[in-house]
């Protein structure tokens, strides 16, 4: 039996499959101008196509937790590779009939769902095939998603001008489903107790069983308090990320005087640092700790948000951004690993999609407030120093869990000790 546990590195690699594949969402501005131009829709009704696609990521990450539990990763896979394929090919029906609502029945919510699901899919075989390495693990996929807009936006802007819009949509959908369903065959969680070789000896396996702090259900954590406290502080990270994301390149040029050319070049670095902070804080909470890695995120962004609506030097300003947008994919990678951590692996997709409503959340909330603030206030010193203040608490939230896990070791420690 020994020889046929599968390869935990390929599990990783099909997990970064699925997520470089939808993680292409990000690449939907590219569509913007063509579909403009092509049909003479407004940008906000285009815009909201995205906007729909990421609730319906949180709400079938949340609502399709319990599945991806009770069938397993590749029935998941293959479902989600389903949705999200079958969304990108509606949305070139959509766009040869030029229906808007088709487009955001079939991208916004069709394929939103199979975001969802592909998002969570991989994240809970992971921390389990992984127990000595999570934030590396869940940081590797996570970072795919970070990554993918990197790789697809240049391919899409081709294929338009090669093909179409259509072709474009039905072209993706075929090759994002046959990436996605290929990965999806190799998933699968690891044999009951097994552990990689580096843990194998009792030491370590007893070090390992006693590190996490609950081994709950879902429905068990969200009645906890630690639950909101991870749920709020990836609220904040997350609006006021993806607020700084919407609006960079008029804010680098409002702010810091950038050209428009030099602020399109920043907003491109961003997502190498959105993707890198992926990985490298994830990996980095292995051996410093998920609390702390927290903790550092919400101290840097509050300094960097305090600063940022005065500097005027071009290069300290995009330096600022790009610390945010580390510990913007930071926030996303480490989450996985801290549920583990806290709640343990019996239901870690599904609490992991209970979780994620924050950032369906947070994708509505954080680019309207921005831009409601600038327009009001034809400035974005408001809108920072609020967000300032929003780092604050997040801040006094990540140090008030640590009393609160605190607590909990003591008690298990006392009871064990009892026992």
């Amino acid at each position: 039996m020994a020889n046929k546990v599968k390869n935990r590195w390929l599990i990783a690699a099909a997990a970064v499959g699925i997520h470089i594949s939808i993680g292409s969402v990000y690449s939907w501005s590219v569509f913007t101008n063509p579909l403009r131009e092509k049909h003479n829709w407004g940008l906000s009704e285009i815009s909201l196509t995205f906007s729909i696609a990421i609730l319906f990521l949180g709400l079938s990450a949340a609502f399709m937790g319990h599945f991806v539990e009770r069938y397993g990763p590749r029935i998941s896979g293959m479902i989600a590779s389903a949705c999200f394929g079958a969304g990108l090919i509606g949305a070139g029906f959509a766009d040869s009939i030029g229906s808007l609502y088709m487009l955001y029945f079939f991208y916004g919510a069709l394929g939103g769902i199979g975001l969802g699901i592909g998002y969570i899919t991989p994240v809970s075989s992971l921390v389990k095939w992984f127990p000595d390495r999570r934030g590396l693990a869940t940081g590797l996929a996570i970072m795919g998603f970070g990554f993918a807009s990197l790789i697809a936006s240049p391919v899409i802007a081709k294929l338009i001008n090669g093909i179409g819009i259509s072709n474009t949509f039905y072209l993706l959908g075929a090759i994002y489903f046959g990436l996605m369903f290929l990965s999806s065959l190799y998933l699968a969680p690891p044999p009951k107790d097994w552990q990689p070789e580096g843990m194998k000896d009792k030491d370590q396996k007893e070090e390992k069983k006693t590190k996490d702090l609950a081994q709950l259900t879902a429905n068990e954590a969200v009645k906890t308090v630690r639950f909101w406290a991870l749920w709020s502080m990836l609220f904040i990270n997350v609006t006021c990320g993806i607020a700084v994301i919407s609006v960079a390149s008029p804010m680098a040029q409002d702010i810091a005087g950038l050209s428009a050319g030099a602020a399109a070049t920043m907003v491109g670095i961003m997502g190498l640092f959105n993707g890198f902070g992926r990985i490298g804080w994830a990996s980095v909470s292995d051996y410093i700790g998920r609390p702390n890695v927290y903790t550092t995120f919400f101290a840097l962004q509050t300094v960097a948000f305090l600063l940022l609506p005065n500097v005027t030097n071009a290069f300290l300003f995009q330096l600022l951004v790009y610390v945010i947008l580390t510990c913007y994919g930071g926030g996303f990678a480490s989450i996985p690993a801290y549920i583990g951590d806290l709640f343990g692996t019996k239901q870690l997709g599904a609490i992991h999609g209970y979780i994620l409503t924050a950032w369906a959340a947070a994708g509505l909330v954080g680019p309207l407030v921005v831009s409601w603030i600038r327009e009001t206030t034809n400035s974005y010193s408001l809108t920072l120093y609020i967000f300032t203040g929003a780092f604050v608490a997040a801040l006094a939230i990540s140090l008030l869990i640590r009393i609160n896990i605190r607590n909990i070791r003591k008690a298990n420690n006392n009871t064990q000790a009892a026992g």
